[in-house]
């Protein structure tokens, strides 16, 4: 199989590509790929690392609060149908997957335009404007999330879930003694996103004392580029501060409770391996999805939500607290997480996608 792979911006877009890219090569090792992203995000420094053929193409997001300038927004998207049609004539795939971010939004319309067989997947409850727009054209649509189906054309939608959740149920389980942590008390990993959080950086500092007088360990990952704010903290033993981690999914196997955001791919990741969840959505992004994305599992008894408002040390030790102190109630969650889960979202997207190659 011969795949163009389109997805930008952050980890909740480029990880599912991954999860993609790699299912396919199990199921047909002679694949060829050739994956597309933009020029200026984290996509142009992780995928060539990978030894995956990269092609950048500039594009930006529409801007909602000045319409003006968007203006040079449909100029650029001119400009990178054109350059996409230039790349997928010359790659000649046999089909053209969108894992989300507005580089989708060009490529897959110029796929469409050549007559080029398009999947996309949607990882959020509420699809962005890349993919809303691209829907018109995709021939086959996945979703993360049950509810996203009502949102799309229902002759082209389908529930795979998420293609992260079947990585974290097959990789290995990194121990927390490898990183420098006691097997015999428990794990809180924080991480807020694959970039980090401004707001949230001084609020987890202000966290930080709680954790001196527990019997628990804490892993904070702060993103690259907020990890000096933490350079002068006194820490105690319990606690390690990291910038990232790029085997965070194997440690989540052997980690006991995560306050994170509410991305789609942390979702997929914790549902697949029922791993209790604190869940601070970000109120920055578009349609408030992470919201809707964290109210699925709420629902279901199976996370625990605090808005980024109300996120104080105090709350958040009483949340953590409550749940290590209340074994049933630890195990109620667990298992309304694990209800969630898909195990084989990958592979479904695979079939799909070999589905309208045929």
């Amino acid at each position: 199989m011969k795949v163009i792979i389109v997805a930008g911006g952050t980890g909740g877009h480029i990880y599912p590509a991954m999860a993609i890219i790699r299912k396919i090569k199990e199921k047909e090792k002679d694949s060829k790929f050739l994956y597309i992203g933009t020029t200026d995000r984290m996509e142009k420094d992780i995928i060539p690392k990978m030894g995956i053929d990269f092609v950048g193409i500039e594009m930006t997001g529409l801007n909602r609060k000045n319409i003006f300038s968007n203006f040079k927004v449909f100029k650029r998207f001119k400009q990178a149908v054109k350059k996409a049609e230039e790349e997928i004539k010359k790659f000649k795939p046999d089909i053209v997957i969108g894992a989300g971010g507005y580089i989708t939004a060009p490529v897959l319309y110029a796929a469409h335009k050549l007559n080029v067989p398009t999947l996309i997947h949607e990882q959020n409850s509420i699809p962005g404007i890349s993919n809303k727009f691209i829907s018109n054209f995709a021939d086959r649509i996945c979703v993360s999330l049950p509810n996203s189906m009502k949102l799309f054309p229902k002759d082209k939608v389908c529930y795979t879930g998420n293609p992260r959740s079947e990585e974290i149920i097959n990789v290995k389980a990194l121990k927390k003694s490898k990183i420098g942590f006691s097997e015999n008390k428990k794990l809180v990993v924080v991480v807020m996103g694959s970039l980090g959080s401004t707001t949230m950086t001084k609020k987890i500092k202000e966290l930080i004392p709680g954790f001196n007088d527990k019997n628990y360990q804490v892993l904070i990952i702060t993103g690259k580029a907020y990890y000096d704010d933490y350079k002068d903290l006194k820490i105690n033993d319990n606690v390690q501060i990291v910038p990232f981690m790029d085997n965070l999914i194997n440690l989540l196997k052997d980690t006991d409770l995560i306050i994170s955001r509410a991305g789609a791919s942390t979702i997929s990741e914790i549902t697949a391996i029922g791993l209790p969840a604190i869940l601070v959505p970000s109120p920055y992004v578009t349609n408030n999805h992470q919201y809707k994305n964290a109210k699925e599992l709420s629902d279901s008894g199976a996370c625990i939500i605090v808005s980024e408002e109300e996120f104080s040390k105090e709350r958040i030790i009483k949340e953590i607290d409550k749940l290590f102190d209340n074994k049933e109630a630890y195990e109620e969650m667990s298992k309304n997480s694990r209800k969630l889960g898909i195990d084989d979202s990958a592979t479904r997207i695979y079939e799909e996608a070999r589905k309208i190659i045929r």
